[in-house]
């Protein structure tokens, strides 16, 4: 029997990831030379499908690493975490934390909302003109706020 993790990981299989080629090595070569990152084999392999042709991706650690491994590169889970908290610091992608289990990791760094489909497990961009935000609360002493996040969850009815 296959278990609720699996059928998570399993869902989000489908995240077509760019195509290692000399161009979006190229690309990605230079995306992590822009963010003052050593480009290593394994982040200018993960590099290139998550940026590499510039499309924006949502996908989870997961995807990656079986992207990585379909691509002939073999990559440890751990790397692929490593490798995306390193893309995060740097500025390259944004984590999305939709539930206490699952990180979406955002190839488009703007400040946007998102909706979360949770029949699907997916989660995509939600149009940033329609949201207003009239106010929010102060941030503590010594603190500042960093980012807000905007997830808005949908089911089908």
């Amino acid at each position: 029997m296959k278990t609720a993790s699996w059928l998570l990981y399993m869902m989000d299989m489908d995240v077509e990831f760019a195509p290692l080629t000399d161009q979006t090595l190229q690309t990605a070569t230079n995306r992590l030379a822009q963010a003052g990152l050593r480009p290593t084999r394994q982040r200018l392999s993960l590099a290139a499908l998550l940026v590499g042709d510039g499309h924006n991706r949502h996908v989870t650690a997961e995807a990656l690493f079986e992207a990585a491994r379909e691509g002939g590169d073999p990559v440890s889970l751990a790397t692929v975490y490593n490798t995306l908290r390193a893309f995060c610091a740097a500025g390259l992608v944004n984590e999305v934390t939709v539930d206490a289990t699952r990180s979406y990791f955002d190839t488009r760094t703007d400040d946007h909302p998102h909706f979360f489909w949770e029949d699907k497990q997916e989660l995509t961009d939600a149009p940033a003109e329609e949201l207003q935000i009239a106010r929010l609360p102060e941030a503590p002493e010594g603190a500042e706020i960093a980012r807000v996040d905007v997830v808005i969850r949908l089911r089908r009815r």
